[in-house]
């Protein structure tokens, strides 16, 4: 579905990406690892339109989109759950679900919302409070609500555990775990290595730009250099 080859980036003079490369089938759940600053969200920005790319290819279902604007790219069917979920705070729960469903605009989406609240029974019981009262684990249930909403074909997450406490980062594994089994594409990008590789399939490993490792979750799991530097082994 989603094919990434030899892909730069740079902020003015400076690159940050290195030549990287990794694909996600439709269906998978693919987890890009590594510590702050290893070029995961410049990445996902690229994929999504949001700053263009240097060199190399993005391709989404064969068509190349690197370069397009982001409202052509989320108009394709790729939605972003964005680092720091980004509320509309003095806008209802239930006014920013709707905000994500914009590009289906001329469609019923009440279906849609009610598969969220059932996803997230917390957002049916807040759905008329605004979004900027929540906590912090609320606001990260209306950013994925919001997401999905657009009925993306592929919903990449940035960093959804982010600022959250332990017992939220497990409400957070298990709804993309039931995401993942709702046959919905996923690339996550994630900090909190041991949660990612729970939830994905196949990881890649970034470090300073680069890709340094890919595998199975599992063979990432067992990896020497990832046990040691993420997993504390």
């Amino acid at each position: 579905m989603l094919a990434v080859t030899d892909l730069r980036i740079a902020y003015g003079k400076t690159e940050v990406v290195h030549g990287v490369s990794f694909d996600v089938a439709a269906g998978e759940c693919i987890a890009l690892i590594g510590a702050n600053g290893a070029g995961k969200s410049t990445i996902l920005k690229a994929i999504c339109g949001l700053i263009p790319p240097s060199s190399g290819d993005i391709r989404f279902e064969g068509r190349s989109i690197g370069g397009l604007p982001g409202h052509a790219v989320a108009r394709l069917g790729i939605c972003m759950c964005p680092e720091g979920r980004q509320m509309f705070p003095e806008m209802t729960v239930l006014e920013n679900l709707q905000l994500g469903a914009y590009r289906r605009r001329s469609e019923d989406i009440s279906g849609t919302i009610d598969e969220v609240m059932t996803l997230f029974p917390r957002l049916r019981e807040r759905a008329s409070q605004l979004a900027g009262t929540l906590s912090g684990g609320e606001q990260e249930m209306v950013a994925i609500g919001r997401a999905l909403m657009a009925k993306p074909r592929l919903c990449i997450f940035d960093e959804p555990s982010l600022g959250l406490a332990p017992k939220v980062v497990d409400e957070i594994e298990e709804t993309l775990m039931k995401i993942k089994n709702l046959g919905v594409t996923i690339l996550l990008v994630e900090q909190a290595v041991s949660m990612a590789l729970r939830v994905a399939d196949r990881a890649y490993v970034l470090e300073a730009g680069e890709v340094v490792a890919s595998g199975t979750s599992q063979e990432i799991s067992n990896d020497s250099r990832v046990q040691s530097a993420y997993l504390g082994g």
